[in-house]
């Protein structure tokens, strides 16, 4: 075999080499990736199931507030009747 055949052969190996360490990495980061992935998907699901029960209770928050509203502004009805009567505004 000629040198040029040598050479050609061990550029061909090197190139092929590094082409498997690159693709071995991609492998690595997409396996690592995987996992992360599914790790948040069960997460997401716990978030969810934790969620679930927010809608009836934000609606007896909601109650409660509108009635403290309603109470404020009988409230303040009031303080701006006093406040005429006392002849503040």
């Amino acid at each position: 075999m000629s040198i040029l055949t040598i050479l050609t052969l061990v550029a061909v190996a090197l190139v092929v080499l590094v082409l498997v360490v690159y693709l071995l990495g991609i492998a690595v980061y997409l396996w690592r990736a995987d996992r992360h992935l599914a790790k948040l998907a069960g997460g997401l699901q716990a978030v969810r199931g934790h969620a679930r029960p927010l809608p009836e209770h934000l609606s007896t928050v909601n109650g409660a507030l509108r009635m403290l509203r309603d109470d404020l502004r009988g409230t303040d009805r009031h303080l701006e009747g006093v406040g005429r009567l006392l002849g503040r505004e």
